[in-house]
């Protein structure tokens, strides 16, 4: 019954909700989902929430997780079958704070540069390549971020390399980024990915909640 699971408001296109339902659906941990519109957010979700922004995970005990590092974080401290968190603690915070920091603030003004005020698309372009090509550099020594296996750090930053991807495709596919590009390719094309983007419709009280990881 979904009346005894966590709740998880999320958005499925937002980098910061993919990468919750990433580690969710890692976990194995079921959540009762609702589907958000940005535009159109639920009252019930600004009640347990008022900085109103995805993704939202209200656990049993009525407590509220409204980051998504700690989404992820609680996920796999209920289980880490995978062992993303096996991988050095140090490196992943770092590689993370690098991405949550430096490269959305430069991927957001390149991808919204109109809600900018004098941002310059192309000037915030070459500053968030310099982040991946630090990343290709560190690709080429190993399948993912962090060693010869998926990490923490992996899921965690994919959903927004793959934003900064399809804001222009032609133009990324022609930098010279050959690991990264592999990493993404093999992310994109994963049954984990396809799992987490499946479409949902819109959430409004009264309504089903579908329960995710997809049972």
């Amino acid at each position: 019954m979904t009346q005894d699971l966590p709740t998880l408001y999320s958005f499925r296109r937002c980098p910061y909700a993919m990468r919750a339902r990433l580690a969710l659906a890692a976990s194995g941990q079921s959540v009762a989902l609702r589907e958000v519109v940005l535009r159109d957010k639920p009252p019930e979700m600004i009640e347990v929430s008022p900085k109103a922004t995805v993704p939202v995970l209200l656990l049993g005990d009525g407590s509220v997780l409204e980051e998504s590092l700690d989404v992820m974080n609680w996920a796999l401290s209920e289980a880490d079958p995978e062992g993303w968190l096996d991988a050095d603690r140090a490196l992943m915070d770092k590689l993370v704070a690098q991405n949550d920091g430096p490269f959305k603030h430069h991927l957001d003004r390149y991808k919204y540069a109109n809600r900018y005020d004098g941002a310059v698309p192309e000037d915030h372009r070459a500053e968030a390549s310099k982040i991946l090509s630090d990343l290709d550099a560190r690709l080429a020594e190993n399948d993912w971020l962090c060693g010869p296996r998926a990490s923490f750090a992996d899921y965690a930053i994919l959903p927004f390399v793959r934003q900064f991807a399809n804001t222009d495709r032609p133009w990324f596919d022609e930098q010279d980024w050959p690991h990264l590009r592999r990493w993404l390719e093999r992310f994109l094309a994963s049954d984990r990915f396809k799992a987490v983007m499946k479409k949902y419709p819109q959430w409004s009280a009264g309504d089903p909640e579908p329960i995710f990881p997809a049972e």
